[in-house]
């Protein structure tokens, strides 16, 4: 965290992660780090997170997974926050991934069609 210019988060909800971005974590962090959240909502502290984007302490967040699915309360403590974007859990959906998974969706269908199977599950 002392030498991340960036930090973004993609790890499931857990005993350990849970509110792995706290206070004390984030006193860590240089003040012109940014903090993305794309793993689950309960990964970061929410107060915490939303004072150190207002003192100065983090330079900014994009969050896109909350502790309550959006639409968020209109007093929701990060629509006050500094330099925050917020996305309601669809930060995934640009048009090149909407446009690759409908590739993957189609071709296969046209495999199965064809009798072979390209994306096995197990």
């Amino acid at each position: 965290l002392r030498n991340s210019d960036i930090i973004t988060l993609h790890t499931p909800l857990n005993r350990e992660t849970r509110f792995l971005i706290n206070s004390n974590n984030i006193g860590f962090m240089k003040p012109n780090a940014f903090l993305i959240n794309c793993a689950r909502g309960e990964v970061i502290e929410i107060g915490a997170v939303a004072r150190a984007l207002n003192e100065g302490k983090i330079a900014g967040a994009a969050i896109d997974v909350f502790e309550v699915e959006p639409p968020l309360p209109l007093d929701h403590v990060l629509f006050s926050a500094k330099n925050t974007i917020l996305t309601p859990h669809v930060a995934f959906a640009t048009q090149e991934s909407m446009i690759r998974r409908a590739k993957i969706t189609f071709d296969n269908i046209y495999a199965w069609l064809d009798g072979k199977q390209i994306n096995k599950i197990i």
